[in-house]
């Protein structure tokens, strides 16, 4: 059959029906990008490889339907059909995905190596008559049935079909305007109380992850970072998400913005880097389309390229001989436990399961609950300690300090790109800021630069044979004998401070995605942390071969929050983070101060 695809938008009163020819292409870039002929990509997890990061490689390709003809349908062209499985069930069983859960806990956020992490399992079966056949069917329940959907869709290729109705937006572009979705939390309608589900601390720390997540994609794809709308109530038939909405004005092609976002925190985890890592390690079979996206990309009338990629979740994916897959993940936070990660994926599977008949259908929910002043309130209160930073707009140079302007700084990235993050928070400061990966060290920018500093990035700070941990001791070690300005933050902050003498210490209880007000140096902050490891200290001051340090800790158990000597200053936290309500105000206060000694342009040499 002439491969195809049926789209219906968010919003839409019709369905799209495109048609054309299919190429295979090996890279983002090759995407065929016309004028007056959109394409249509079908892009796979395996292309997260051109960003370098790891992934068991399945060989799926990225298939692109190159429209020739694009008409408009009736939503009740699509009728629901008859369909028939057989032979249906998960991969893993639910106790072999749970143990795969506890171990994630244990051996990855509980060591340090990221906040969050998505653990897939596929639910298998066989479609029974033309497997074509077999996704129109689906494709009209789905229609009729299921509600809050970014893109209900049913695509052929002529080698694979690809049916489902995923609720979020990936990455869009359009009047030069990128936009992201980041979509978390979890409610099965009809299980209790909406209200309890806003209140619970692992859907609210959850949905904080991965808007920090995005954030740092947004801080690369836009100009000036993104700025948060929300959060909003997502509904659909079966469950209940929360989210929230990015947007920033943008430049870069399409086909980077696309490369650059790859792939969702809500399908990855966080950091990306080394989640794509954790995936690989504990999933060990490729993904193929689940967590990747679908990309339309077009031009407007202006002739400026426009994109719309919603991200390939609850999706079924039906071969020519009428195999079946449905793959499903969870998202495992430090409060998750392997029993509601089990439930979640059943719960996520619902859905689309319900339109293939392998499941009973549910009637939508009632709204009402949803539109209560409670819950509405209930969904406000959760700005209230966000960081400002990220949530209001300002006039370019609002927030110059005039310390700053004009000055110079090197960001060193520690495989966590909260660094992009940072340093549009440092721009804002008016800093002239460069970010390079810590694989690039030595390097010359980050010796000539005013400040340095040392970023943050998964891993246990006190293994002398990571050679990341080695280049990092190296530059902060090299910084502090120079007497020049460094902040040291999250990992950075670590290994510095066992430059100093203090004793490092893995948290029983991690400290991931947890926002607290702590004293710093006498003026209570609230902060965000993202972190396993910490350093101790006995007092708040500690006499060193660099000086006197000042130490603000914990009077519990003497964690340290942040240090501060001469030409030098450590964060534990995070001040970029959407969590950070005062991390503008904390870098404000240590920049004045670190650089006070610094001699400005206008006098050097």
């Amino acid at each position: 059959m002439q491969p195809f695809a049926l789209l219906h938008r968010d919003g839409a009163d019709h369905v799209e029906v495109l048609t054309g020819d299919v190429v295979t292409v090996a890279a983002l870039d090759d995407i065929p990008l016309h004028r007056g002929r959109p394409t249509l990509a079908v892009i796979p997890y395996r292309q997260i490889t051109e960003r370098g990061f790891d992934c068991v490689d399945d060989g799926a390709p990225l298939e692109c339907l190159i429209v020739r003809e694009s008409r408009r349908e009736p939503l009740d062209a699509f009728p629901p059909g008859p369909l028939s499985l057989s032979g249906g069930g998960f991969d893993l069983s639910d106790d072999e995905y749970g143990a795969i859960v506890e171990d994630v806990l244990r051996d990855e956020i509980g060591h340090g190596e990221g906040a969050n992490f998505v653990i897939h399992r596929v639910y298998q079966a066989r479609v029974e008559g033309d497997p074509i056949a077999a996704a129109r069917s689906a494709f009209g329940r789905l229609l009729a049935a299921e509600q809050g959907t970014y893109w209900t869709f049913l695509v052929h290729t002529g080698t694979r079909t690809l049916v489902g109705a995923t609720p979020e937006r990936h990455v869009s572009v359009a009047d030069g305007i990128t936009m992201m979705n980041p979509i978390s939390g979890t409610f099965r309608n009809g299980s209790g109380r909406l209200l309890d589900f806003l209140r619970d601390p692992k859907e609210v720390e959850e949905l904080y992850m991965v808007l920090d997540e995005e954030l740092k994609m947004m801080a690369t794809v836009a100009e000036h970072g993104g700025q948060v709308a929300g959060p909003y109530l997502k509904q659909m038939t079966h469950l209940t998400h929360t989210e929230y909405l990015l947007a920033g004005r943008g430049s870069l092609d399409v086909r980077d913005v696309l490369r650059e976002t790859m792939f969702a925190p809500t399908v990855t985890g966080s950091p990306i880097e080394n989640a794509c890592r954790v995936i690989a390690r504990h999933e060990q079979r490729g993904r193929r389309y689940y967590a990747g996206v679908l990309a339309l990309l077009d031009h407007d009338d202006q002739g400026r390229q426009s994109l719309d990629a919603p991200i390939l979740i609850r999706t079924a994916e039906i071969s020519p001989d009428g195999e079946l897959r449905v793959p499903v993940g969870a998202t495992l936070v430090r409060h998750s436990t392997a029993a509601g990660e089990v439930g979640e994926t059943h719960t996520k599977a619902a859905g689309i399961l319900a339109a293939l008949g392998a499941v009973p259908a549910r009637p939508a929910p009632a709204r009402t609950e949803a539109e209560s002043p409670e819950v509405q309130a209930a969904l406000a209160a959760r700005n209230t300690d966000l960081a400002r930073f990220w949530l209001d707009s300002r006039e370019p140079g609002a927030l110059t300090v005039p310390a700053l302007a004009g000055r110079t700084a090197v960001i060193v990235d520690g495989e966590d790109t909260f660094t992009a993050m940072l340093a549009h928070q440092l721009r804002a400061l008016g800093l002239t800021v460069t970010v390079r990966p810590w694989t690039a060290l030595p390097h010359p920018d980050v010796a000539a630069a005013d400040l340095l500093v040392a970023g943050p990035g998964p891993g246990d700070p006190g293994d002398t044979h990571d050679p990341k941990m080695v280049a990092l001791r190296d530059l902060i070690g090299t910084r502090l004998a120079e007497r020049r300005p460094l902040l040291a933050v999250c990992l950075g902050h670590q290994i510095l401070a066992g430059l100093l003498g203090l004793a490092l210490h893995r948290r029983d209880s991690p400290y991931q995605g947890l926002a607290r007000e702590v004293d710093l140096f006498g003026t209570p902050r609230r902060v965000g942390f993202y972190s396993s490891f910490t350093a101790l200290a006995a007092q708040d001051e500690l006499r060193t071969a660099h000086g006197r340090v000042e130490i603000a800790r914990d009077p519990v158990d003497s964690a340290v929050h942040a240090l501060r000597g001469p030409a030098f200053a450590g964060l534990q936290f995070h001040p970029e983070s959407v969590l950070s309500r005062d991390g503008v105000a904390v870098l404000t206060d240590l920049l004045n101060q670190l650089m006070a000694d610094v001699i400005s342009p206008a006098t050097n040499g």
